[in-house]
């Protein structure tokens, strides 16, 4: 399995419609509008590579109000229960 957080620049005045479009992607755990140089952080999962590759450009790149985006792929990880 395939972890990611894709950060993305939003476009002024667009975080709830851009929201809303996410919810729609059975990708995506959980979408966070966040402070900083980023405004979004999307958690997502993945089966192969070819899938994550396929998400961000075919479908997170093509929202709109998504102006920019940077992925970070998970190397290691645990959650607390």
């Amino acid at each position: 399995m395939i972890f990611a957080y894709i950060l993305c620049k939003l476009e002024k005045g667009c975080k709830l419609d851009v929201l809303n479009t996410l919810k729609n992607f059975e990708q995506v755990e959980k979408a966070s509008i966040i402070y900083g140089a980023y405004d979004l952080c999307i958690e997502t999962r993945f089966k192969t590579m070819e899938e994550l590759d396929e998400f961000v450009f075919n479908a997170v790149r093509k929202t709109p109000g998504i102006k920019d985006t940077c992925t970070l792929i998970v190397a290691k990880m645990f959650k607390k229960e």
